[in-house]
């Protein structure tokens, strides 16, 4: 080889270093870019430099771990920006229902004081009302987060669908450019990784490199969401258990819509909601509903019994909606049922949800919370009437085997809980028609004292207990944030070593590159000379 030619291949590999450098320097803030070395190899056969390959730096072992600390961050996060509102609001002095059931409870000692005083009585009646609007607001502020969890999750799953596209569509372009070059171009893998670093933020995935090449995607549970050049897609639907919940689906050989279980997803702001519904907004609204209809049952079981100011047997003081009930999608028909609580039984009442499956004609009870059976005593499911759990279900005709229903004893309890009377007349402070008796205000004002809680707790220590529950899973979940955080930080520190563009180094390359550059342009240059010299000598 020619010094001409020595001097060329140094040109053109000093121009490709130069270009690399350029490159790294122009995309240091671009997300997902990760940097590039050119890598250099002797020529062959009589000397030069050649370029061997424009390296990536990548590594997929750093970049998987990256992944999976970030889907749980982003789950952390999301399930702390939710469960916290929720513990704004039970732990506010001021708009809390401890005050309002103090006040109510103080309010009717005045009235044992002064059972036939107007200004008692109203007292009574309007301390009654500010608390059951609360119950009311605060179910409506929890059913207003079910809400919107509902839209957020339906945005995710667009996002999710939007980022497996692309991410389909990247392994078709990838291949074919492995097929006209031999070698994928850097940008586009970039592009690639960047969607899957997107992607394990919304949601834990499985990433599967098939022939070290094509990214395959799937969900934890094996559902694919990418194969090759072929992305599948999920769907935001109703919960066939529940209308009102919104789930994940996905579309099976036969194109019907089935419904994911809730707890398939766990990572990434997707899960993180998710995972924040089933464990904290579900109970929580379980316990406010649990709390409301045991005052109102306890409550109006002793009003009941005493008259009013005119002589009257007492009414019942509070009222409530009934519990919530669910057929499936998928049972054999719809079958009408009339719901009720049992105000006998009502220390069952526990703040939990039910799943109700029937089997050879009898119904198999589950608990939702802990997956425990609940059995089913004799007498308790008797001409289609079942009894448990502090309601009694009356069901229209005999469910066919395999038909579920999802059972809501106390999770709206408190939507339609209000006072039943709006006279002060109308309160029953005596045990008997005498004007003046106040035995039963006292026996009233006695309740706040009494286990009603699931017949083990008094509605003060209930809400005190829902109040720590809250509050130190909302603690629980920031200290397990922060170190989660923490390691998310590290490892991005460590794929940003090896990754990222350094301005520092990446001047001092552009020197060494200027001067590789000068130094074979001086070879070409003197090559140049060399070679009119020898064409003057001939002259």
């Amino acid at each position: 080889m020619s010094i001409f030619s020595i001097g060329l291949s140094g040109l053109n590999a000093a121009q490709n270093a130069l270009n690399t450098t350029s490159n790294n320097i122009s995309n240091v803030y671009t997300p997902g870019y990760n940097r590039e070395l050119t890598i250099l190899g002797e020529g062959r056969g009589d000397g030069g430099v050649r370029v061997n390959d424009i390296q990536r730096q990548f590594n997929q072992y750093v970049a998987n771990q990256l992944n999976s600390a970030t889907s749980s961050s982003s789950a952390l996060a999301a399930y702390q920006g939710q469960i916290s509102q929720i513990d704004n609001l039970l732990a506010d002095r001021d708009a809390g229902l401890a005050p309002l059931m103090q006040n109510f409870f103080s309010a009717l000692q005045d009235l044992a004081g002064a059972p036939s005083d107007p200004a008692a009585r109203q007292g009574v009646l309007g301390t009654a009302q500010t608390l059951t609007s609360q119950f009311r607001s605060f179910d409506g502020y929890l059913q207003d987060m079910q809400s919107g969890i509902n839209g957020q999750i339906r945005d995710e799953v667009t996002q999710i669908n939007n980022t497996t596209e692309q991410l389909a569509i990247l392994n078709r372009e990838i291949a074919l450019a492995r097929a006209r070059t031999g070698d994928a171009p850097n940008g586009l893998l970039n592009q690639r990784d960047q969607l899957v670093a997107e992607l394990s933020e919304r949601m834990d995935i499985r990433l599967i490199i098939q022939d070290g090449k094509t990214y395959n995607i799937s969900l934890p549970n094996g559902q694919p969401l990418v194969s090759g050049t072929n992305h599948y897609k999920l769907e935001a639907m109703d919960s066939p258990n529940d209308p009102e919940r919104t789930v994940l689906g996905y579309r099976d050989s036969g194109g019907n819509l089935v419904a994911l279980p809730e707890n398939t997803v766990k990572g990434g702001t997707l899960g993180g909601l998710m995972e924040f519904r089933a464990e904290s907004l579900d109970k929580t609204q379980n316990q406010i509903g649990q709390l409301a209809v045991s005052l109102a049952v306890g409550f109006n079981q002793i009003h009941e019994d005493g008259f009013d100011l005119n002589g009257d047997p007492g009414q019942s003081f509070f009222k409530l909606g009934e519990p919530n009930v669910y057929g499936n999608t998928r049972n054999s028909g719809d079958i009408g049922i009339t719901k009720a609580f049992d105000f006998g039984r009502v220390d069952e009442l526990v703040a939990t949800d039910y799943t109700v499956r029937f089997e050879n004609g009898e119904p198999q009870v589950t608990r939702k919370d802990n997956g425990q059976a609940v059995a089913i005593q004799p007498g308790d499911w008797t001409n289609n009437i079942l009894n448990f759990g502090g309601m009694t279900l009356e069901f229209a005709s005999t469910p066919a085997d395999g038909d579920r229903f999802e059972i809501q004893p106390v999770r709206r309890a408190a939507q339609n809980f209000e006072t039943a009377i709006n006279s002060i007349d109308l309160i029953a402070a005596a045990q008997s028609d005498a004007t003046g008796d106040n035995r039963n205000a006292l026996a009233l004002q006695e309740l706040q004292s009494k286990t009603l809680v699931g017949g083990t707790a008094t509605l003060n220590q209930a809400y005190a207990s829902m109040v720590s529950d809250v509050g130190n899973k909302t603690n629980v979940v920031q200290v397990n944030l922060e170190a989660r955080q923490g390691l998310t930080d590290q490892l991005r520190a460590v794929q940003q070593s090896e990754s990222g563009v350094n301005l520092d180094e990446e001047a001092a390359n552009l020197l060494r590159y200027q001067q590789f550059y000068a130094a074979n342009a001086r070879v070409i240059d003197t090559a140049s000379t060399i070679f009119d010299t020898i064409l003057g000598l001939r002259s």
